[in-house]
């Protein structure tokens, strides 16, 4: 394989696809109904974040955002944090929802299709999908659930979950969910924190061929979540499981045999939807809180303008139930959208199984995380020859950066006229910062455009927005959905510290970005795991194309160390083939391939073999912990393990980092 050059043009919109597309009929709606006429996606982006009022309200107004109290003004406060939105507006995300579901024949429409390991492909109607959230909404009012109370899931990725978030919002209640892959310890350090009254979860789960009896860890959370008064049981494996006193258990079945309206709460535009986490890998999660008004606003623009999502379309994005993917799975529904999900791994049987569903579920826009694609490519799977892909019509991916040798793959195996449109946004605010642009091409290695309302720019350490140069991805203006606080935060200044403690006013996201001159952008991975080798500055992601692309890599990690006064250390760790050895020949391989792919500057201090690469439960390289361990953090404060989808390779790291700070101590 030969490294592909970034910025190559892989593909090009029709003049049908562009003139078809949702964000050219909302071009044409401005002009139609706000006299605003707009030459070109540049410059509807530059009004979208110069003109933010205007442009939020005319997506409400386009989007027909039914409030049931109207809004004082769309923006009190042009500012960050503290910016209010659309207040004295009241209304619901179900009520968005379920406006979709239509009358007679069109009730009967597939809301969702569903399949998994265990369950082939079955699909709820719009009017089954609404008589099971009010079902369950009904159920949740009897246990005493009431606005601002939080209900909490332990649940994978099946439509009970996506039930019991509908109705919990429904009521005005606060959703938060953990997937049952997590451990005790790490869904008891986020449930803990917001004190859920109601628990629905699954004894157990399947993935890879094999069942998960998560009854033991049940009965452990359980124990560790005082505020808890039901539990709600989804049967997955058909296990009963050891309720403390006091928690009172409902059977899944017997809370959806009801039959009662949905009775919707309108709430107010800021009123808590949902509580998502940071990542955990360190410390306490962070318990990020976003609004009804803020993600529904947000997900429509970002569904429609930059996924160019419809009524007639089929979504499926490959996600944890714990992602916020999985959030931004569920908001196609708001555009009246189907929705197809899918839970079990996405490589077994065999690594075909996800496009076959694709195939099955008549997909025809897919995502999934980065990773998944560049193990296809370097599987050796030939998408287009393992299913039929002829209705899938866009790809996105997200999670990582993803490598241009991954768009030749997609074009050269998927479908050589697909619209690839990666975005990269984050938990932290529901939404996308750079994206996908019907009306655009694509280049590789390149998202195709900011997205509208995102006020994005690539900051110097001087706070001086940088055209093709790397930089940290900042956003300059309030968007709606940005957290509201974040949980037990009360006087917000774990919140100010988290986003705005570099550039004051100014959301710094903890990405390096480099917008391109022709708009679109690269993402270099996290800027507080990047190299910055005497003085130039790179991603980790640059250095991972070069390595893993030798068919000999599957996996690597890299850290660089500074000290003052000292130069830099940057150890290079490899994942190699089974039953291959880290030989002097492949070291200097290695180290050519750096030296000429990026500079002699980045070619590393050591390169070592590990048996694994550690990751976090979403797939991301736990490049930060791995950096404080070298740098001599306590090995019990690094990692949380229960956060961590292979804790057990940490071992090898720990005892390298001994032998390293001891030999680091002996020549200070």
């Amino acid at each position: 394989m030969t490294t592909l050059e970034e910025g190559k043009l892989m593909w090009t919109p029709s003049a049908a696809f562009r003139d078809g597309s949702q964000i050219a009929q909302f071009m044409r709606w401005l002009a139609d109904e706000r006299g605003l006429a707009f030459a070109d996606y540049a410059s509807l982006w530059q009004w979208s974040v110069t003109e933010i009022e205007a442009f939020w309200d005319a997506v409400r107004a386009y989007f027909d955002l039914r409030f049931d109290s109207p809004p004082q003004a769309v923006l009190a406060r042009r500012e960050m944090p503290g910016a209010r939105w659309f207040e004295g507006a009241t209304l619901n995300y179900v009520q968005q929802v379920f406006r979709h579901g239509g009358t007679g024949a069109a009730r009967r429409r597939a809301a969702v299709r569903f399949a998994g390991e265990a369950q082939p492909l079955a699909e709820l109607s719009w009017e089954e999908l609404e008589r099971q959230v009010a079902a369950l909404a009904h159920a949740l009012r009897g246990m005493g659930v009431g606005r601002g109370d939080r209900v909490a899931g332990y649940l994978p990725n099946i439509p009970a979950t996506l039930v019991a978030f509908l109705a919990t919002a429904s009521l005005g209640a606060i959703w938060s969910g953990c997937a049952p892959d997590m451990g005790q310890v790490a869904v008891a350090d986020r449930f803990r924190q917001i004190e859920p009254k109601v628990l629905v979860a699954v004894d157990g789960y399947r993935y890879g061929g094999k069942a998960f009896d998560r009854t033991p860890v049940l009965a452990d959370l359980l124990a560790a979540l005082p505020s808890l008064e039901h539990v709600v049981l989804v049967p997955q494996l058909g296990i009963a499981p050891n309720l403390p006193a006091g928690v009172r258990l409902h059977a899944w079945q017997d809370v959806l045999a009801h039959t009662v309206p949905l009775a919707v709460e309108p709430v107010p535009f800021d009123h808590p939807l949902w509580i998502v986490y940071s990542s955990g890998t360190t410390g306490s999660p962070k318990p990020i809180v976003h609004g009804h008004g803020g993600v529904v606003i947000e997900q429509l623009k970002l569904m429609a303008f930059h996924n160019n999502l419809g009524t007639d379309d089929v979504f499926h994005w490959y996600s944890s139930s714990g992602w916020i993917m999985w959030n931004a799975q569920v908001a196609g529904l708001l555009l009246g959208t189907t929705i197809a999900i899918y839970d079990g791994n996405p490589a077994w049987p065999d690594a075909g199984v996800l496009w076959r569903f694709v195939e099955q579920a008549g997909v025809t826009a897919f995502g999934a995380g980065a990773a998944f694609f560049t193990g296809g490519m370097k599987a050796g799977i030939r998408p287009a020859q393992v299913a039929d892909l002829s209705r899938l019509r866009m790809l996105g991916a997200t999670g990582s950066p993803l490598p241009a040798e991954a768009y030749d793959w997609i074009y050269r195996e998927v479908r050589e006229d697909i619209w690839l449109a990666p975005m990269s946004g984050g938990t932290d605010f529901a939404g996308s910062f750079v994206a996908g642009c019907p009306l655009l091409p694509v280049y590789s290695g390149e998202m195709q455009c900011r997205c509208l309302g995102a006020k994005v720019e690539a900051f110097d350490e001087h706070g001086k927005a940088l055209i093709d140069e790397v930089g940290e991805l900042v956003c300059t203006e309030p968007m709606p959905s940005m957290p509201l606080y974040l949980w037990g935060d009360r006087d917000g200044q774990r919140y100010r510290d988290s986003y705005f403690d570099v550039y004051p006013g100014v959301w710094r996201h903890g990405d390096w970005i480099k917008i391109t001159a022709r708009g679109g952008a690269i993402i270099y991975g996290r800027s507080d795991a990047t190299i910055n080798r005497h003085g130039i500055r790179m991603g980790t992601s640059e250095l991972y194309r070069v390595v893993e692309e030798l068919p000999q890599v599957l996996d690597s990690l890299v850290v660089d160390l500074e000290y003052l006064g000292r130069e830099s250390y940057m150890p290079l760790f490899v994942v190699l083939r089974e039953g291959m050895a880290l030989d002097d020949a492949l070291r200097d391989t290695l180290r050519a391939r750096i030296r000429e792919a990026l500079s002699a500057r980045h070619v590393p201090n050591e390169i070592l073999q590990v048996p694994a690469v550690p990751r976090t439960l979403s797939g991301k390289k736990m490049e930060v912990p791995v950096k404080k361990l070298l740098l001599g953090h306590p090995e019990d404060k690094i990692a949380n393990r229960d956060a961590m989808a292979n804790p057990d390779c940490l071992a090898w790291y720990f005892a390298y980092a001994r032998t390293y700070l001891a030999a680091r101590g002996a020549q200070a």
